[in-house]
């Protein structure tokens, strides 16, 4: 599956705990990385400063669905379902 272009789910629904260039503790789930620009497209895509976990993410049906709504909404409850229990 090829990345769905402007739907940027993967960049707001999932937390971040490495460091992102303008989020040096990285980023909580459903808070918008400062590098997903207003068309939703990672601004440091093919830079080497990209964190590895978003090199290594790769676009699925599970997680992407049909649309950026869909995803938005996959990513969050497998946001929920991975974390530690309290």
């Amino acid at each position: 599956m090829e990345c769905r272009v402007g739907c940027g789910a993967c960049c707001i629904a999932p937390s971040i705990s490495s460091p992102i260039p303008g989020m040096p503790n990285g980023k909580p789930a459903g808070v918008r990385c400062v590098q997903l620009t207003t068309d939703n497209r990672c601004a440091l895509y093919g830079k080497p400063e990209r964190p590895a976990i978003c090199v290594r993410l790769r676009p699925h049906p599970d997680m992407c669905g049909n649309d950026a709504d869909e995803a938005l909404r996959l990513l969050a409850a497998l946001e929920l379902s991975t974390q530690p229990e309290r």
